[in-house]
């Protein structure tokens, strides 16, 4: 399965970030939740523009949300809420919030197109990232995950690239139109975390919605036609047909080489790890010549470097000190859119080694 193509130090990133088991057993009530969710009315099939990352106006409407899971901690409350505006996409949103009142910030969490949903119902990442605060909100892109599964087996995130990220864009802005509907979160306040393909849609997020104030990202993709020339992600036997004119047009307008430059947001880190494998030299390089004077950037030499810096500030550590710091606005001003410790790194290599001889 093309899943298995996930670099080694990504896969001990993921680890460190989880710092939970690989598997994790789906909710009971999935099942039933799955029936009651088809048996409702669907959204019509739309003609939805990728390239337009803005424009919302394809007919992408929310149909009623279902809450799955309402799971209630001493500390946090976390729901699975399952929201679809196309046929045969569902999308289950894992919101975690902190027990506090009136409006909390929010950060909205989005991992590689490999990475699984697991993390987002494991109690230790859910107590860390509401920490001080915070509401998090967990999904997964487009082509990916449960999301894949209903797709011909020809077709994967890279081989419908303009769908998975353009998809993945307007996902995001339709879920913050969600999140300011339910009135419990301060809209002022948004920051996305993004890792790998995940990085890349919240580059292109934050470019279409501005309400997005804080990104951090950590080795995103981009730069394509060099991308797809080199990365070794790709498969030999079908990287011919992606570095094709047609192809390469179909992705101009995602390509956050290009956006980058003009990006609003107000506050930037760019993370990248020298020796990621899946992104190729050059394409890392245009990246961080393309972003903002403002950006944040950090390099890291290997996987290790970068576990030694999220044990010392945490994977959220920076984004919410960002959000902190922002003046909180008047409610007036919400919008929608136009439409760690050593025995914890021993954990992470341990479970690195486990995937190096699964892969071997």
């Amino acid at each position: 399965m093309r899943f298995y193509r996930i670099e080694l130090p990504l896969l001990i990133l993921i680890a460190f970030a989880n710092l939970a088991p690989a598997q994790q057993a789906p909710p009971a009530n999935r099942e039933k939740v799955e029936s009651r969710s088809d048996s409702k009315s669907t959204p019509p099939a739309v003609a939805e523009n990728w390239q337009a990352l803005g424009d919302l106006k394809s007919s992408l409407e929310l149909v009623t949300p279902i809450v799955v899971q309402n799971d209630e901690q001493p500390d946090l409350v976390r729901q699975l809420v399952r929201v679809q505006w196309r046929p045969n996409d569902p999308i289950d949103l894992w919101i975690t919030r902190p027990k506090v009142t009136g409006k909390v910030p929010v950060v909205l969490y989005l991992y590689n197109f490999s990475d699984s949903s697991d993390r987002f119902h494991d109690n230790g990442w859910c107590k860390r990232a509401t920490a001080d605060g915070f509401v998090a909100v967990g999904f997964a892109s487009a082509l990916s995950d449960y999301r894949f599964k209903w797709r011909p087996l020809r077709q994967w995130f890279v081989s419908e690239l303009a769908e998975s990220l353009g998809s993945s864009v307007h996902d995001v802005q339709l879920i913050l139109n969600y999140l300011a509907d339910r009135g419990d979160v301060d809209m002022n306040r948004v920051g996305m975390f993004g890792m790998g393909s995940g990085a890349t849609v919240a580059i292109l997020a934050a470019y279409a919605d501005s309400r997005i104030k804080t990104l951090d990202l950590l080795d995103p993709w981009g730069g394509w036609p060099d991308w797809l020339k080199e990365s070794p992600l790709v498969p030999e036997s079908e990287r011919s047909k992606y570095l094709e004119p047609q192809f390469l047009k179909s992705v101009a307008a995602l390509d956050p080489v290009a956006l980058l430059p003009s990006l609003k947001t107000p506050n930037i880190r760019l993370q990248q790890t020298v020796s990621e494998p899946v992104t190729p030299n050059i394409s890392r390089e245009r990246i961080a010549a393309a972003v903002p004077e403002r950006t944040q950037i950090a390099k890291y030499m290997s996987p290790e470097d970068l576990l030694k810096a999220w044990k010392n500030t945490g994977l959220s550590g920076w984004i919410k000190q960002q959000m902190r710091s922002q003046t909180p606005k008047s409610d007036g001003d919400e919008g929608r859119a136009s439409l760690g410790s050593d025995s914890q790194l021993d954990r992470v290599f341990d479970f690195f080694l486990q995937v190096r001889g699964d892969l071997g």
